[in-house]
C-alpha cells in the first residue's frame, strides 16, 4: 500500500517541477539536464521481469492432460498401529478427500490399494528452488506409479528441453548413509563425472539426500564449482518415492509451482528423507501409500528400457544404459536384477558396503558354489544382523540369476592393477555386453566405434576397438568418421585416420554435401549459406552454393570446390570445410593431409582474413580467425623453412610453382594477397626476389659497377660486372674436382654432364639491360630529367606558342600514359580485367600516378586556350608538386628510406583525422573573434581571412594586432571597408578608439593557444610517435614486403625507360593485335610443372612438411610449460601409485589374515579329532583338555570344510532356468523362489509351498495336491504348481520342424525358415502343438497354407531327428512342461518348393505374421532352447555354428 499511494505523489512532484521549467531556466541546459537526471534516477522507477520463465499455461495443461497421481479414495482405519487417525495407506485422516470418507460404495470391505487407490491429475509439479543455498533450481514433478515411460520421457525431452542422452547411467545402491574409503569415494565421484561429461550422459538416482544419492550429489556439485556455463551441466535426475519425502507439502500447488520453495531439514526427519539439491530434475513417484520405500523401482526399470530403445545417431544405435552399485539392500537387489532382466550392464564396486560386497564376493567363485549358505554367511558379515530363511532364499535365488548373465555383470575391485578408473570400468562394461549379446561381429565393433565417437571417449577406443586383433577397412571406419567430423571431435578423427580411413574414399561428393549441410550452428559462413538457401528457396546446400557464396573479387581458391580432376585433394577439401568454419583442430588435422600443404596454409590466412574483414561486428569471433590466419602464416613460414634449409632452389621453386589446387596461383602471389608479410620477409622469399631483381647478373655486384656500366655500355663485356652464368660455371668446375677427387679415391668412372657454356656478347648486353635492376635505375634517371624538363618549361619556357622542349614534355608524358595503360590491362597472372583493375586501383601510387595524369590533361587543355592560359599554367605547376611526391615511390627500394615513407603515408592519415580536431578549435576561436572586432563584415575573403587563415596563422606565432588596443593602427584598415585591399576596422568610438573588450579577446587568445598549441599538436606528435614507432619495429619487414610489387613491377616493365619505352608499347601493340601472339609468360613469377615434376616436387614437401611438425613437436615438449605438466602429472600418477599400493597391501594382509585363521581353524578341528580318538580308546590326560575352537572365521572357508564334510563340494549342476523365473509369462503370479542346489526332488526343502496356478481357471480346483503329485517336472522343482498356461498336466508335446536350405550354389552359409515375433522381438522355428490327426504343427500349417503344407509332408521322409527330449520353458511348471520332437527337412535350392516358399515369404511382410530365411548361426536372435536346436542343426550339416 505504501508502493501505490508513493508513484502518484512522485508522478505530481514530476507534473509540478516540469511546469515549473522557468524557474530554472535561467541555468545552463546542461546544468539542468544533471538536475533532471539526478531526480528521476532517485524517485522515477520502473519494473522489470527479476526471474526468466517461458510461458508455463501450455505446460500446465498439458501436466493436467497426461500426468497423474495417486490417492486414496476409502479411509480405513489401520488398527495395527498405536497411533490412531490413521489410514491403511499410511496417510493421515486429514490428507483424505471427503469421498474417502463415504464408505457407501465399500461397505463391508477390507481395505486393497489395488482397488482403494485412484489415479487423479497431478498437483505437485513445476520448478524447485533450494533456499538456503545458492538459491539452486531444479525441475519437478509428482507421478503415479502407473504412468506411461513415454510421457515421462516427452516430458523430460520437450518440456524439460533436456537433450536426449548419449548414455544412461543408472546409479544404486544404499538408501542409508554409508561408509566408503576415501579413495573409492574419490574415484567413484571423479568417475561418474568423467563419464557423464565426456559422453553427454544422463544420471538416473533415488533423488534423495542419503546414501549412494548423496555421493552423487556431491560428485555433481564439486563439477558445477568448476564449470561456469550452463551448456556443461550434467543432467542428475532423480526418482524419489513421493511418500518418503520430507517437507513434500511446499511442492504441493494445483495449478504448478513456479518456483516452489524447498526447505532442506536434515534434523529430526525420521525415516523419510530430503531431496538432494545438487539434482536437476526430481520424478517424484506415487503409489498411493506414505511411507513405504522401494515403490519407484518398478517406474524407474520400465524407464530404464524404454530410454534404452531410443535412437541413438542415424545408424540403428541405441541409448546405452548401465547400472551402477554402491552398497545397497533389498531395493538395491530388485533393480540390479530388473536390470539384468532388461540386459542392462551392471558395474559393482566392490568394497563399497553390504550388498555390492556380497556380490563381489561370490561373482569370483563358480556359480556351483554360490549356495543358501554362502549367501546366509555373506549376509551375516556384511549385513551385520540375522535374517529369516525365506528372505535367504528370495536373495540367493536372485543373486544366482544375476550371476547367470555374467556378460553383463562387471566387478570394480581397487585392489586389483590395472583397475584405477572407474568411468572406464564403465564404458567396458557397455562394450562387454554389447560383444556378448550375439549379434554380427563386424557390425558390433562398429557400433562400439559409433558409440565411443558419441561419447568423445579415445581412451576407450585406442583400448577396446582399435586393437591388434581387430582388422579394419576404410569403409567400416566412414560413418564414424563422418560423425567425429560433424560433432567436432579432431582427436578421433586423428584415430580414424591412422586406423586406415583413406580420405579419397572417403570425401565422396555427398560425403562432402553432408558435411555443408552440417556447418556447425552460428558461423559465419553457415549463415551465408543459410541466406542463400533463404533466397534460392531451397531445402539443402549444394557445392554450387559453396563455390558461389565467394564471387570472383573474393578467394579464388573456393571457385573450384570440390577439386573435379581425377587426382583430386580430397585434403584440400575436407581442409577448406574446416577453415570455413574457423574449426582450429580439425583445420590442423586436415592440413597434414594436404598434399600442397604451404600453398594451403597461405590460402587458409588469406581466406580467414577476409572473412574476418567482412565480419568485423562479430566480435570475439572474428578475432578468433585473425588468430587462426597468424597461426596458419606461421605454418607456411615453418614448412618453407624446413624446405630452404635443405635444398634452396627446390624451396624457391615451390614459391613460384603454379598450384592447380589453389586457383592456379602460386605461393608468394597468395601470401602477398594475404598480406602475410612475415612470410614475405623470410630470408628465401628475398633470396628470390633479389635473384629476380638482378635478372642475370650476380648478386653480390656493386652498385657503382652497374652504373659505371650504364654509362659505359662496352665495359659490359669486361670481368668488371659478374653474371650468374659466371658463378655457375665456377660452381661446376670445383664440383667436378670434388668428384674426380672421390673418384681417384673409390676408382669408381665419373659420368660427366654437359658444360655449362659461358654468356656470349649479344647475351651479356641483352640480360644487363633487361635486368629489373638496370630498368629501375633508368626509369629513376628517367623521371629525374621529366622533372627537370617539366620545371624547365614552367619556369623558362612557357610561351603562349609551345617550343619543342614543351612538345618533349608533352611526348614524355604520354609515354607515361601508355605505360600506365599497359600496366593496367597487362595481366600476366590470369585475374581477367575486372580484378587486375581493383588490384590496379588499390594501389596508392597508381592512385598518385592517374591524379598526375588527369590534372596535367586538365592543365594542357586550359593552357592550349587563350582565356584560361594562366589558368592553364598554375593548374600545372600544382600538378608539378604531384609528380614531385610521386618521386617517393623510387625511395621504396632503399632500406633506409623505404620504411619512412611508409611512415610518412600513415602520418598523412593521422594528420588527416587530426585536422577534423584542429578544425574545430581553429572555427570556433575565428568566429568568436570575427563577431567580436568586426561589425557586419560582407566581403567573404575577408570573412574567411579572418576565421581560418588568421587562427592558423597564430598557431605558428603570428599573433595579429587588432586584439589588442595598445598595438591598434588606424593606417592597416579600412573604416567602411572601402578599401579592398584591408580588412574593416573594428568598431570604433568618438576618439576613433576600439570599443571591443580587450581583456576578452586576450582571454580567448589565451585560451586558444593553450589548447590549440600545446595540447592539440603534443598530440599531433604523439600520434607521429606512435605510427613511426610501430613502423620502426617492423621497418624490416614491412620493406621487405614492400619489395615484391616493386620487383615485379619493374620486372614486367619494357627496358627502355621514357619516353624510349614508347617504342616497346608499338612493338608489343604490333605483336599481340596484328601477329596475335599470346603474351608472355613471366616465369620468374609464375613456373608451370610438368606431372612428373609436379609429383616429385609436392612429395618433396610433403616429407619436409613432416620433418618440420616433428620438430615442433619435439620442441613443444621440450618447452617449460609442457615440463612442468609432465612432472604434475608424474607426480600425480605416483600419488595415486602409493595410495592404491597401501589398500593392496591392507587387502592382501587381510586375505593372508583370512587364509591363515582358516589353517588354524582346520588345524584346531583336527587336534579335537584326535583328542576324541584317544579318548574313545580309553586315554586320558592329567588336565583336562583345552577346548578348541576359533572365534573367526571366512565364509567361504566354512562353506569349504561343510561341503568337503558332506561329500557335495561341486556336485550342483545346471538346472532348468527359464523354468524358474521368478515372474510367470502373461500374468501377475510369481513363482516361488528355488535355489540351484534345491531344484532337484530328491533334495528336501521344508520351506518349499509354491503357489498354485492355471491360467484357463478362474479358481483352483480343490484337493489338486494328490492329482497334481501324480505328475512331476522331470527336471525338478519350478516354484509352481499346477498346469500354468500349459493346455494339461504332465508332458505338453511340440513338434519343431526346422526347414533349412543352402543360400547360394557355394553353400557359403545355411539358412532356415523362420518366423518373427513380435512380442519377444526374436526368430522362431514354426513349432508347436499338433492336432489329432496331423502330422505337421498347427503353426506351420497356418502359415503355410495348404498346398505348400502337402509338399512339406511329401519332404518327410527325408526328415533327420535332431532332438527329442525336454524344454526349457517359462510356461513349465512342476506339474506340466514341454517335450518336443525337433526334426530338419533339408530342401535343395533347385526344388520348386523354394520357389513357393520364396514367393510365400516375400509376401508375409505385407500379411501379419513375417516369414524370412535366417541363417543358422549364433548371431541369429532366438530362444534358448531354439538356439540349442540350431547347432545341432549346424552339427548335422558340418558347419560352423
Amino acid at each position: 500500500m505504501e508502493e501505490c499511494m508513493e508513484e502518484p505523489m512522485l508522478i505530481q512532484s514530476l507534473a509540478v517541477s516540469v511546469a515549473r521549467a522557468p524557474d530554472y531556466m535561467s541555468l545552463s541546459p546542461s546544468f539542468q539536464h544533471s538536475l533532471f537526471t539526478s531526480w528521476i534516477k532517485q524517485n522515477i522507477k520502473k519494473k522489470e521481469c527479476a526471474f526468466y520463465s517461458e510461458d508455463e499455461s501450455g505446460f500446465t495443461s498439458w501436466i493436467k492432460q497426461n500426468i497423474k497421481k495417486k490417492e486414496c479414495c476409502f479411509y480405513s482405519e489401520n488398527k495395527s498401529i498405536k497411533c490412531p487417525g490413521f489410514c491403511m495407506c499410511g496417510y493421515p485422516r486429514d490428507f483424505h478427500v471427503e469421498d474417502a470418507f463415504r464408505p457407501n460404495e465399500f461397505v463391508g470391505e477390507m481395505w486393497d490399494r489395488q482397488k482403494h487407490i485412484r489415479e487423479v491429475p497431478t498437483d505437485a509439479y513445476g520448478d524447485i528452488n533450494f533456499s538456503g543455498l545458492g538459491h539452486k533450481m531444479g525441475k519437478y514433478v509428482r507421478v503415479s506409479t502407473d504412468t506411461s515411460t513415454d510421457v515421462l520421457y516427452e516430458l523430460m525431452t520437450n518440456h524439460w528441453n533436456l537433450r536426449p542422452p548419449n548414455l544412461l547411467i543408472s546409479v544404486t545402491g544404499g538408501t542409508q548413509n554409508f561408509y566408503m574409503r576415501t579413495r573409492l569415494k574419490k574415484m567413484f565421484r571423479r568417475g561418474l563425472i568423467k563419464v557423464a561429461k565426456t559422453t553427454g550422459a544422463w544420471i538416473l538416482t533415488g533423488g534423495t539426500h542419503t546414501g549412494v544419492m548423496m555421493h552423487v550429489g556431491q560428485a555433481v556439485r564439486d563439477y558445477a564449482l568448476t564449470t561456469s556455463t550452463t551448456e556443461d551441466q550434467i543432467v542428475a535426475i532423480g526418482m524419489a518415492n513421493w511418500g518418503t519425502v520430507l517437507n513434500r507439502d511446499t511442492l504441493v500447488n494445483k495449478e504448478g509451482c513456479f518456483p516452489a520453495q524447498y526447505s532442506l531439514d536434515k534434523q529430526n526427519k525420521g525415516r523419510l528423507a530430503c531431496l538432494d539439491v545438487n539434482h536437476s530434475h526430481f520424478l517424484l513417484v506415487d503409489d498411493g501409500r506414505n511411507g513405504h520405500y522401494n515403490m519407484e523401482i518398478a517406474l524407474r526399470s520400465k524407464l530404464e528400457k524404454l530410454i534404452s530403445q531410443q535412437p541413438l545417431g542415424d545408424k540403428g544405435l541405441k541409448v546405452p544404459v548401465v547400472c551402477v552399485v554402491l552398497d545397497g539392500g533389498y531395493g538395491a537387489l530388485n533393480t540390479i536384477y530388473n536390470a539384468m532382466l532388461n540386459s542392462t550392464p551392471c558395474v559393482i564396486l566392490e568394497g563399497s558396503g553390504r550388498l555390492a560386497d556380497v556380490i563381489a564376493q561370490v561373482a569370483k567363485l563358480p556359480r556351483a558354489q554360490v549356495t543358501l549358505a554362502l549367501i546366509r554367511q555373506l549376509m551375516r558379515k556384511f549385513f551385520s544382523q540375522e535374517f529369516k530363511e525365506l528372505w535367504i532364499i528370495e536373495r540367493t535365488k536372485k543373486i544366482q540369476d544375476i550371476l547367470r548373465h555374467c556378460q553383463l555383470l562387471t566387478v570394480f575391485r581397487i585392489d586389483e592393477e590395472g583397475q584405477n578408473d572407474i568411468d572406464v570400468a564403465i564404458l567396458r562394461a557397455l562394450f562387454k555386453a554389447s560383444r556378448s549379446s550375439g549379434s554380427p561381429g563386424q557390425e558390433t565393433w562398429e557400433q562400439e566405434l559409433e558409440l565411443a565417437v558419441a561419447w568423445n571417449r579415445l581412451d576407450i577406443a585406442k583400448s577396446e576397438i582399435f586393437t591388434e586383433e581387430s582388422q579394419w577397412k576404410s569403409s567400416d571406419l566412414h560413418q564414424a568418421m563422418r560423425s567425429a567430423l560433424v560433432g567436432h571431435k579432431p582427436d578421433f578423427v586423428k584415430l580414424l585416420l591412422e586406423n586406415g580411413v583413406c580420405l579419397k574414399e572417403f570425401l565422396t561428393e555427398d560425403t562432402l554435401v553432408h558435411l555443408y549441410n552440417n556447418l556447425e550452428t552460428g558461423c559465419i559462413f553457415q549463415r551465408r549459406l543459410e541466406e542463400r538457401i533463404e533466397k534460392s528457396c531451397k531445402s539443402t546446400v549444394c557445392l554450387s552454393d559453396v563455390s558461389d557464396e565467394f564471387p570472383p573479387k573474393g578467394p579464388t581458391e573456393l571457385q573450384n570446390v570440390p577439386s573435379t580432376w581425377p587426382d583430386r585433394d580430397t585434403g584440400r577439401d575436407l581442409f577448406l570445410w574446416a577453415i570455413l568454419q574457423n574449426r582450429k583442430e580439425l583445420a590442423e588435422i586436415a592440413w597434414e593431409q594436404c598434399r600442397d600443404s604451404m600453398c594451403a596454409a597461405l590460402a587458409a590466412s588469406k581466406i580467414l582474413k577476409k572473412l574476418a574483414q567482412e565480419e568485423v561486428d562479430e566480435g570475439d569471433e572474428a578475432e578468433r580467425m585473425w588468430e587462426l590466419a597468424e597461426c596458419y602464416e606461421k605454418k607456411a613460414i615453418g614448412v618453407f623453412s624446413e624446405c630452404y634449409s635443405h635444398d634452396v632452389q627446390r624451396a624457391q621453386r615451390l614459391l613460384i610453382r603454379i598450384s592447380p589446387s589453389w586457383g592456379r596461383t602460386t605461393c608468394l602471389r597468395l601470401a602477398v594477397e594475404a598480406d602475410d608479410k612475415s612470410f614475405v620477409a623470410h630470408a628465401g622469399v628475398q633470396g628470390l626476389l633479389t635473384q629476380i631483381w638482378c635478372g642475370e647478373l650476380a648478386v653480390d655486384n656493386p652498385q657503382w659497377k652497374m652504373l659505371l656500366c650504364m654509362l659505359f655500355p662496352p665495359l659490359i663485356y669486361t670481368d668488371l660486372l659478374t653474371f650468374r652464368r659466371d658463378e655457375d660455371i665456377h660452381r661446376e668446375i670445383r664440383r667436378k674436382e670434388r668428384m674426380l677427387t672421390m673418384d681417384s679415391v673409390t676408382r669408381r668412372d665419373y659420368m660427366e654432364k654437359p658444360d655449362l657454356q659461358p654468356l656470349t656478347c649479344t647475351s651479356r648486353f641483352v640480360s644487363f639491360f633487361s635486368s629489373a635492376q638496370i630498368t629501375f635505375y633508368w626509369n629513376a634517371v628517367s623521371y629525374f630529367g621529366f622533372l627537370w624538363l617539366f620545371a624547365f618549361v614552367l619556369m623558362t619556357d612557357f610561351q603562349t606558342k609551345p617550343s619543342w622542349k614543351e612538345y618533349l614534355l608533352y611526348g614524355w608524358l604520354a609515354s607515361l600514359v601508355c605505360e600506365e595503360i599497359r600496366q593496367l590491362f597487362d595481366d600476366p597472372d590470369g585475374f581477367g580485367l575486372q580484378r587486375k583493375s581493383m588490384m590496379y586501383i588499390s594501389d596508392l601510387w597508381n592512385i598518385l600516378d592517374m591524379l598526375c595524369i588527369l590534372v596535367f590533361i586538365i592543365g594542357l587543355a586550359c593552357r592550349l586556350t587563350t582565356v584560361l592560359f594562366y589558368t592553364g599554367k598554375i593548374i600545372l605547376c600544382i600538378d608539378f608538386i604531384i609528380f614531385c611526391l610521386r618521386l617517393m615511390a623510387i625511395f621504396t627500394i632503399s632500406k633506409t628510406l623505404g620504411p619512412q615513407t611508409i611512415s610518412v603515408k600513415r602520418m598523412m592519415k593521422d594528420l588527416f583525422f587530426f585536422m577534423f580536431l584542429l578544425t574545430i578549435w581553429v572555427v570556433a576561436y575565428g568566429v568568436a573573434k570575427q563577431g567580436i572586432l568586426i561589425d557586419n563584415e560582407e566581403r567573404l575573403n575577408w570573412i574567411i581571412r579572418g576565421v581560418l587563415y588568421e587562427p592558423y596563422l597564430i598557431i605558428y606565432g603570428i599573433v595579429p594586432t587588432n586584439i589588442d588596443n595598445v598595438e591598434f593602427d588606424m593606417s592597416t584598415c579600412s573604416v567602411n571597408a572601402t578599401d579592398p585591399l584591408k580588412p574593416k576596422c573594428p568598431v570604433l568610438d568618438a576618439d576613433s578608439m576600439p570599443v571591443f573588450p580587450a581583456w576578452l579577446t586576450i582571454i580567448l587568445l589565451c585560451v586558444y593557444l593553450l589548447f590549440a598549441n600545446i595540447l592539440l599538436l603534443n598530440l599531433l606528435i604523439a600520434i607521429f610517435n606512435y605510427t613511426f614507432q610501430e613502423v620502426q619495429d617492423n621497418t624490416d619487414t614491412i620493406w621487405k614486403f614492400q619489395r615484391y610489387e616493386l620487383i615485379k613491377e619493374y620486372h614486367s616493365r619494357p627496358a627502355p625507360p621514357p619516353p624510349f619505352i614508347f617504342l616497346s608499347h608499338v612493338y608489343i601493340f604490333f605483336r599481340r593485335k596484328v601477329l596475335h601472339r599470346p603474351p608472355q609468360k613471366f616465369k620468374r613469377f609464375m613456373e608451370e610443372l610438368s606431372q612428373l615434376e609436379e609429383e616429385e616436387v609436392l612429395s618433396w614437401e610433403a616429407f619436409m612438411k613432416e620433418n618440420h611438425l616433428a620438430n615442433s613437436q619435439r620442441d613443444l615438449s621440450q618447452s617449460m610449460q609442457c615440463r612442468i605438466q609432465d612432472t604434475s602429472d608424474k607426480v600425480g600418477g605416483m600419488v595415486e601409485l602409493l595410495e592404491g599400493e597401501q589398500d593392496r597391501d591392507s587387502g592382501a594382509m587381510a586375505k593372508r589374515l583370512a587364509h591363515l585363521e582358516e589353517q588354524v581353524s582346520q588345524s584346531a578341528k583336527a587336534l579335537q579329532w584326535i583328542m576324541d580318538a584317544l579318548k574313545s580308546h580309553g586315554f586320558s590326560g592329567k588336565e583336562e583338555a583345552p577346548v578348541l575352537s576359533l572365534q573367526r572365521t571366512t565364509p567361504e572357508a566354512d562353506l569349504a570344510v561343510s561341503m568337503r564334510e558332506k561329500g557335495t563340494e561341486n556336485t550342483f549342476g545346471e538346472h532348468h532356468v527359464n523354468a524358474r523365473c521368478l515372474q510367470y509369462p502373461d500374468s501377475t503370479v510369481s513363482r516361488f523362489p528355488v535355489p540351484e542346489e534345491m531344484v532337484p526332488w530328491e533334495v528336501e526343502f521344508d520351506n518349499y509351498e509354491p503357489p498354485i496356478y492355471n491360467a484357463d481357471e478362474s479358481e483352483q480346483p480343490s484337493g489338486s495336491d494328490t492329482a497334481l503329485n501324480k505328475y512331476r517336472n522331470p527336471e525338478g522343482r519350478t516354484g509352481m504348481k499346477g498346469k500354468g498356461a500349459l493346455d494339461h498336466l504332465g508332458p505338453n508335446q511340440v513338434l519343431d520342424p526346422v526347414i533349412t536350405c543352402w543360400r547360394d550354389d557355394q553353400k557359403s552359409a545355411l539358412e532356415f525358415l523362420a518366423v518373427w515375433d513380435k512380442k519377444e522381438g526374436i526368430w522362431t522355428i514354426p513349432g508347436g502343438r499338433v492336432l489329432s490327426g496331423e502330422i505337421l504343427p498347427q503353426r506351420l500349417t497356418s502359415i503355410l497354407g495348404k498346398k505348400l503344407n502337402e509338399q512339406i509332408k511329401d519332404k518327410l521322409a527325408s526328415k533327420a531327428e535332431v532332438f527329442n527330449g525336454y524344454v526349457d520353458d517359462k510356461r513349465n511348471t512342476d506339474n506340466a512342461w514341454l517335450e518336443t520332437t525337433a526334426f530338419n527337412i533339408h530342401l535343395d535350392r533347385k526344388d520348386l518348393l523354394m520357389a513357393d516358399l520364396n514367393n510365400m515369404a516375400e509376401s508375409s511382410q505385407v500379411s501379419g505374421e513375417l516369414v524370412q530365411w535366417q541363417e543358422v548361426s549364433r548371431r541369429t536372435l532366438a530362444c534358448a532352447y531354439q538356439r540349442e536346436l540350431l547347432r545341432k542343426v549346424a552339427e548335422l550339416h558340418c558347419r560352423c555354428f
